[in-house]
């Protein structure tokens, strides 16, 4: 059987780079980490939070040749456990030095080390002792769940690092801990001076008593017989081919990239059409995310995690499996990071390459000349996936025949849980007792775009009414009605499904045969945009996603919509920062940053897993090409096709 066929997997960045993007190897890392141990930066206390390329600038990317000599930088986080004091520095690996080096202002990214001892802090504390004997729990069977603190401005904690810390209770190592809240108290933690600093215990509440586990009695449902296998076949292989970390399909090419913050990264994405590689997107990673809660509980209200900025969710990664997270003739992709001692860890599977079906590209059956063709779509898919806490998130890129391009974020796992405090609350009751807060997952994608090349402009295009009258006296028309945003002001919008409302991307320099200009459009979903109160500490620390789009101007140095430094940081960096100038947006460099996700009411059907619900957006050719570019698409000769 083909259907899990698979080719070797390739290690990113694993041979001696041969394009400036090419991800850090194991080599590369030994060698930065080589450099700060020369300098006398690494003592016993000091870890290593992030490691990665530090990409060079868009003009020497832009300007390489093959042969061309290539310097090699990574960028480098580092904390010193024993003070909280970070530390950012670009190392030159090709010239074994430091390039720079700076103290951080606020607090590097949470590392899983500072996790490990949490559970330990609690049993050296007489107040959570005291919060579980009133509960009559025993404290060896309570599991610790350590979380981003936020920034609320309480006098205890500035200056200081904190972990908050909420409880679930394990009665055995079988048994699923969320399933089993001990809600209504939290432990407050300094993990540089390793103590709990303040024991919040508010309520007392019924520790929720029905297991958890997707199999567990008296709820397990015998796994159904009557789902015959399908077969995912392609007899000749696959139709990309890989080339280091460049991949080519159809008429697509582009490079990927990884790193520990975004994870998946898309660079240089071009379409050959009639033989002329035709740029549209430079650089595209979701490079930012935040999961806010609606419980405002003096022990809940600050649950606002930001999985990319606090936690860099890519270190998390999953090893993907053959037959079960892809299907079909898969190329698989190890990648390589650095743990926390600086040393490089390889995650197996990260990436999965593959090609798939995806019905109907375009048909016709023509009363007139007899015409009757169809045919089928396939898409190029580019995932990952990863595991942060409960929930589970996978990231997929598409590529389409037709030029279209697509991103898809699928969410699953298991819902952060509570004790249900009734219908009135902010929660919804999936088992007796048990409670799932009222949430949103908000992700902000990075679109750094170059239709056509790096001259862009941004219209946003309303479907409106033509209101009765000499220009219509039938009542039945409607147009396109098109704004041109032309500062970063202006390039602050927020979508509207009532008005079919999509953003185009066109270069003004660059017209197609009938004289217009070419472009894409973004086609955004529409979904609620941040829900908390603009007052409130996370509307300024996610400002991100208070707006469906932001546009700017390109900087080499703007990475990151919510600031570089996320992880305790009181607010208004990241976008909000990088729109003060409000530079010039019209033919200009152009960067489209796009907030997308999911309002989360969670459903009983949500429970013990979450079957995967989804967000995205899709980007479209709109006057990119002169006619349909698909026309080229061979009619399927496959033995279940009916040729007439």
């Amino acid at each position: 059987m083909s259907t899990t066929t698979t080719a070797t997997p390739a290690t990113v960045g694993s041979a001696a780079p041969d394009h400036p993007l090419t991800p850090l190897s194991a080599d590369e890392i030994r060698s930065a980490k080589a450099v700060l141990v020369d300098e006398g930066l690494i003592g016993e206390n000091v870890r290593f939070v992030f490691v990665a390329l530090a990409e060079p600038h868009k003009s020497t990317v832009l300007a390489f040749t093959p042969g061309d000599p290539i310097e090699r930088r990574a960028q480098i986080l580092l904390l010193d456990q024993s003070t909280g004091i970070g530390t950012d520095l670009v190392v030159s690996v090709t010239e074994n030095r430091v390039i720079s080096r700076a103290t951080v202002d606020g607090h590097v990214p949470i590392l899983d080390e500072e996790f490990e001892d949490i559970e330990a802090f609690l049993l050296d504390s007489p107040d959570w002792l005291a919060a579980m004997a009133k509960r009559g729990i025993e404290p060896s069977k309570v599991r610790a769940v350590p979380l981003s603190a936020g920034m609320f401005g309480h006098e205890d904690e500035i200056g200081h690092r904190i972990i908050r810390v909420l409880a679930f209770y394990q009665e055995d190592k079988a048994d699923l801990p969320w399933a089993h809240p001990i809600d209504g108290v939290v432990a407050y933690i300094n993990p540089t001076e390793r103590r709990v600093m303040k024991v919040v215990d508010e309520i007392e509440l019924p520790v929720p008593a029905e297991r958890g586990e997707w199999n567990a009695e008296p709820h397990a449902t015998p796994t159904r017989t009557d789902l015959k296998p399908i077969e995912i076949t392609q007899p000749e292989g696959a139709s990309f081919s890989v080339d280091g970390n460049e991949i080519t399909w159809a008429d697509w090419k582009f490079r990927f990239g990884f790193d520990m913050r975004e994870g998946l990264t898309l660079h240089q994405l071009s379409f050959d059409d009639g033989g002329v590689e035709r740029p549209v997107i430079y650089r595209a990673s979701i490079a930012e995310m935040v999961v806010p809660y609606a419980d405002p509980s003096p022990v809940r209200y600050w649950q606002n995690y930001f999985d990319q900025g606090e936690y860099l969710f890519g270190r998390y990664t999953n090893a993907l499996e053959l037959g079960c997270d892809c299907l079909g003739e898969i190329q698989y992709f190890d990648v390589t990071i650095a743990d926390g001692a600086g040393d490089p860890r390889v995650m197996k599977n990260a990436i999965c390459l593959h090609e798939e079906d995806y019905g109907v590209l375009w048909k016709h059956t023509d009363m007139f000349n007899g015409m009757t063709e169809t045919r089928r779509s396939r898409r190029l898919v580019i995932s990952f996936f990863t595991t942060i806490g409960n929930y589970d998130y996978g990231f997929y890129w598409y590529l389409y025949l037709d030029g279209t391009i697509e991103l898809e974020a699928k969410a699953t796992g298991i819902v952060f849980t509570s004790a249900y405090r009734g219908a009135d609350g902010f929660s919804t009751q999936m088992a007796p007792g048990l409670g799932a807060p009222f949430h949103q997952h908000l992700f902000s994608a990075r679109l750094d775009m170059a239709v056509d090349g790096n001259v862009n402009t941004v219209e946003e295009v309303d479907a409106v009414p033509v209101p009765m009258g000499p220009e219509n006296p039938w009542g039945n028309a409607f147009r396109c009605q098109k704004t041109k945003l032309t500062t970063e002001s202006e390039g602050q919008r927020t979508a509207d499904n009532l008005k079919a409302r999509v953003w185009h991307i066109t270069n003004p320099t660059k017209q197609n045969r009938l004289g217009q200009d070419v472009g894409y459009a973004l086609h955004p979903e529409g979904q609620p945009t941040l829900l908390a109160d603009p007052s409130s500490s996370i509307a300024s620390r996610a400002a991100f996603a208070t707006k469906h789009l932001w546009v700017t101007q390109y900087d080499e140095s703007e990475r990151y919509p919510a600031g570089d430094f996320v992880n305790q940081h009181p607010g208004q960096a990241g976008l909000p920062t990088f729109v003060a100038g409000n530079r010039d947006i019209e033919g200009q460099d152009l960067v489209l940053w796009h907030t997308f996700g999911l309002t989360h009411f969670p459903r009983p059907e949500d429970w013990p897993v979450m079957p995967v619900d989804y967000a995205g957006f899709k980007l479209k050719p709109v006057g990119f090409f002169d006619r349909n570019p698909a026309l080229d698409v061979p009619a399927s000769t496959a033995k279940h096709c009916c040729e007439g």
